[in-house]
């Protein structure tokens, strides 16, 4: 809807000006926008004060604190060299260490570039030669440190796996392979930091070492048959298709090509290919990487076919799987299309989908200037990135909780937190100008207006943007300098403007044709000249996919959320709902330096002040509201809150939440297992365990009466399963269709002698002999009621 939407605004556009005359122009002929674009060079880009240079302040002295040679530890000590330092906590002493090296590498790259500070780029070419010992002594080319976990616990070099890759012997649940948690995702960390290295400043060390890498799995993927290969690539193996197609575009050597396209994962990728949507109940963030990877096939090959599906991808990604701050996916997993409403959690968004969702975009942008594109962009990087990070830290979400009055959870200023996140986080806050000015032939465009100065070098060009957009509408960009004088400029018009932004030069309104979503001023210019662009910065109401009763409130390209208080406090409240005709007439302006607005009887049940939602770092926020009618509401009311209320009493006496089949929450509660596996039905993710396997986990408890509650499918087959608590038989259950088309819960009373004294217990799902347990759609312990 927003391309045809953009295009009938071109067209009006057009003919209205086509049809007045225009002294000095003999005729007006509608411009074309290029066929392809590039970003100016990060180097050639400042930023001005602003909370995007803020971010990259804070995030460069995070990236300062941090040690390479923490990092370093196991790629030294598995390669038999002293490590130098101790390894990290948390991931970093888990099977996926050395992830976050790689995203430190790239992050290295991207701030030199942005700032220009010379450590990180010493401390890059530092960590290259580091990896060139590691890989000169073990003398076949592999370097890394992800480890292998043992029956007996220990965590061991993980490069033990791959041989019995080579023979065959894969065994892998989605995130695990062979007792190594996601390697191929790790390896694809380590090749996309030296491939980065290598493309800023050419440090042919770095190539080196990644041709070395390139060469250990190229022969790794050679043993393997097809259906081994797609065995292999059930497991997340990250954008390595990208790195080896990118390693092909440094080298020109075909064999990576080869590799890169031969790291294909049929099952998801082939339903795209085709143009069908069967993205539900695939980890989200495991898929997008695999689309940029096929786009950068398309790039170097010109093959129609992987473009096509990248672009289909980025669509229905965009336009039916996202929440309205930009961000996908609800517990890390897609969900059915346009169901958004139906997955308002506080597990939403995590932002490795969204750091991936925005190189997805910048990829597409490049090959077909759309100014809808940077629509998403603007949309997903103002409220999801940027809300991401604690500016006060330093600190970075994994989840952005799309349920009312749940907080944010930042890492912390310690050495365990380094999950996925914090890398891609740190990528993320280095690099806020690299989407702002892009060229193509005589065109520059203007896609961010975020305060900055830029050097277009091609024509001798300078010019600075100078704004408090997105708080304030006027946007003033001057050239500071001007070499070649003849060319175009273009300035997006974002399609929720609906034909309302207006453009001047040097004072004097120009008449333009927007085209693509651009308003396009090709002109001679000369040093001193002043663009104004003024949007207007509306509030409107988004309907959330699903229901036209759910809604959020959005600013121009800023979605505003009500404040539910400090994040250190717990929200006790009920979810706020909207109840009105006209709800927007009930929301008045606050003086302030940023947007605010305060609501007068359109919540309830009570009153709130809405702000940006990106900056409630330290608040708790609601986004989303059940709208209601004053009849309406007075009809619902009563069912409204006593689901709120019984919702409220669940989370209260809860104590501890599984959610099976996760990645996350399964790392975080120590789940094991034997011959099981993460199942989804209905949209909901969970895990069985098949005939002599179990899967097991740890649960917090406290002294009382206390529950475990089970959710399962009612329309199972016939299964028999025993669930014990540290070792004790507390119940068999038997499935067997027993509530048709529906989940539905049980609830299993624990002895208080099993857990007198405890903090924790493990609970323990087994099958009976030729059964199954479960599947299990997650688990909840909590308080009796008294």
């Amino acid at each position: 809807m927003q391309a045809n939407r953009r295009e009938w605004m071109a067209g009006v556009a057009a003919l209205a000006i086509c049809s007045v005359p225009l002294k000095g122009f003999a005729a007006v002929v509608a411009p074309k926008l290029p066929i392809k674009a590039k970003p100016l060079p990060l180097t050639d880009v400042r930023l001005a004060p602003s909370d995007y240079a803020t971010a990259v302040n804070v995030n460069v002295d995070y990236l300062m604190w941090l040690s390479p040679d923490r990092f370093l530890h196991n790629f030294r000590k598995y390669a038999g060299l002293e490590p130098k330092a101790p390894i990290y906590g948390g991931w970093e002493s888990d099977t996926i260490a050395g992830h976050t090296l790689g995203h430190y590498m790239t992050a290295l790259v991207l701030a030199w570039q942005q700032t220009g500070n010379p450590e990180c780029r010493r401390r890059a070419d530092y960590i290259v030669d580091e990896l060139a010992e590691c890989q000169a002594q073990r003398t076949d080319g592999y370097i890394g440190a992800l480890g292998r976990k043992t029956k007996d616990g220990k965590v061991v070099d993980g490069q033990e796996i791959f041989p019995e890759v080579m023979r065959g012997e894969i065994k892998s649940g989605g995130f695990d392979l062979n007792g190594s948690w996601s390697p191929l995702y790790t390896v694809h960390k380590y090749f996309q930091g030296l491939l980065d290295i290598n493309a800023a400043w050419g440090n042919p060390k770095a190539l080196q070492v990644v041709i070395g890498l390139g060469g250990y799995f190229e022969k790794v993927f050679a043993a393997l048959d097809d259906k081994q290969m797609q065995e292999l690539l059930g497991c997340e193996y990250g954008g390595l298709n990208e790195s080896y197609a990118e390693l092909y575009a440094q080298t020109g050597d075909l064999r990576w090509l080869k590799v890169a396209e031969r790291i294909y994962d049929k099952k998801v990728l082939d339903p795209i290919v085709a143009q069908e949507d069967k993205l539900a109940n695939f980890h989200a963030n495991t898929q997008v990487p695999k689309l940029i990877g096929l786009g950068r096939i398309h790039e170097l090959t010109g093959k129609d076919e992987p473009g096509r599906a990248a672009r289909f991808f980025w669509e229905r990604v965009t336009k039916h799987h996202s929440y309205v701050i930009g961000g996908n996916a609800d517990r890390e997993y897609f969900f059915e299309p346009d169901t958004v409403a139906l997955h308002l959690t506080e597990s939403t968004c995590e932002h490795c989908n969204t750091y991936n969702m925005l190189k997805l975009t910048r990829q597409l942008y490049s090959w077909q200037p759309d100014g809808a594109l940077f629509d998403y962009y603007e949309r997903a990087h103002l409220n999801h990135v940027m809300s991401a990070q604690n500016p006060e830290t330093g600190g970075f979400t994994y989840m952005t909780p799309m349920m009312s009055g749940t907080a944010r959870g930042y890492s912390g200023p310690g050495e365990e937190a380094f999950w996925c996140c914090v890398g891609s986080g740190m990528e993320s806050h280095a690099k806020h100008g690299d989407s702002i000015y892009w060229e193509g032939d005589d065109t520059l465009f203007v896609n961010l207006y975020i305060p900055s100065t830029g050097q277009w070098k091609a024509k001798g060009a300078a010019f600075t943007i100078a704004t408090e957009y997105p708080f304030k509408s006027d946007v003033k960009i001057t050239l500071d300098a001007v070499k070649q004088g003849k060319f175009a400029v273009a300035l997006r018009i974002p399609g929720w403007s609906n034909g309302k932004a207006t453009v001047a030069v040097n004072g004097a309104p120009v008449p333009s044709t927007p085209v693509g979503g651009y308003a396009v001023i090709d002109r001679r210019w000369k040093k001193g000249d002043v663009i104004t662009l003024n949007l207007p910065l509306e509030l409107r109401l988004e309907t959330a996919q699903g229901s036209q009763d759910v809604v959020a409130v959005v600013r121009g390209p800023m979605v505003m959320a009500a404040d539910m208080g400090p994040a250190e406090m717990e929200f006790t409240g009920v979810e706020p709902a909207m109840v009105g005709d006209n709800p927007l007439a009930a929301f008045a302006p606050m003086v302030s330096d940023r947007p605010r607005f305060q609501t007068t009887g359109i919540i309830r049940p009570g009153d709130r002040m809405f702000v940006p939602f990106y900056s409630q770092y330290d608040r708790r926020s609601a986004v989303y509201f059940k709208r209601f009618t004053e009849s309406g509401w007075k009809t619902e009311e009563a069912a409204f809150l006593a689901e709120q209320a019984r919702q409220k009493d669940l989370a209260a006496r809860s104590i501890d939440v599984m959610h099976l089949g996760e990645m996350q929450p399964e790392r975080d509660h120590e789940l094991t297992s034997e011959i099981s596996y993460p199942v989804s039905y209905r949209g909901r993710n969970g895990r069985d365990a098949r005939s002599g396997g179990f899967f097991e986990f740890k649960m917090k408890v406290k002294p009382g009466p206390l529950l475990l509650q089970a959710s399962y499918w009612g329309s199972e087959r016939s299964r028999v399963f025993d669930i014990l608590v540290d070792n004790v038989k507390i119940a068999t259950q038997k499935l067997d269709n027993d509530t048709p088309g529906k989940f539905f819960d049980v609830d299993y009373p624990l002895p208080e002698a099993l857990t007198k004294g405890k903090s924790s217990v493990k609970v323990r799902f087994v099958p009976h002999d030729r059964s199954s347990a479960g599947p299990v759609f997650g688990v909840r312990l909590f308080t009796a009621k008294k």
